[in-house]
């Protein structure tokens, strides 16, 4: 699995603003993230959200999203208005639910799909969400300590 991008992000923008609007924490690019078993992604909005929470780490193809940026014609957009953490590529990460797996050296569970939401079609365009449907990512818990380094050397924000 090759890691394009590695993403946090201070807060929540979705989770928990059903019926108003959004708030605007960015995805912050960084070139390595520190994840910590059981409890996440320090410095990360989900890091000892929830006791077992089974989105400690979320993961993103960076395939899909090239797939959906051509079918939806999205221009000037980055992975990171998916809010994944792992952007990744040469890999099907739905082949990844239900297993544990290895990246460069920490151990994961992969929970279930990261199922796109209604806040896709905001973040993206109208029809990301339908577009997105059993490709939206993965959600997996974290086994072992350990760092991910991405493949992109320059850090950015978007939000």
């Amino acid at each position: 699995m090759e890691i394009c991008h590695l993403y946090i992000s201070p807060g929540h923008n979705f989770v928990g603003h059903h019926g108003r609007e959004p708030d605007t924490h960015p995805m912050i690019e960084v070139p390595v993230i520190e994840c910590v078993a059981g409890r996440g992604i320090r410095g990360d909005r989900y890091f000892e959200f929830k006791d077992d929470y089974k989105g400690q780490i979320t993961f993103f193809s960076l395939d899909v999203f090239d797939e959906l940026c051509a079918a939806l014609a999205l221009r000037d957009c980055s992975p990171a208005a998916a809010r994944r953490n792992v952007i990744t590529r040469g890999v099907d990460l739905n082949e990844l639910i239900g297993t544990e797996f290895e990246v460069q050296g920490v151990y994961l569970y992969g929970t279930e799909e990261s199922a796109p939401c209604y806040w896709m079609d905001q973040a993206f365009v109208p029809g990301a969400k339908d577009f997105l449907k059993g490709r939206g990512g993965l959600r997996a818990k974290i086994l072992s300590d350990g760092r991910l380094r991405s493949t992109a050397l320059v850090p950015d924000a978007v939000g």
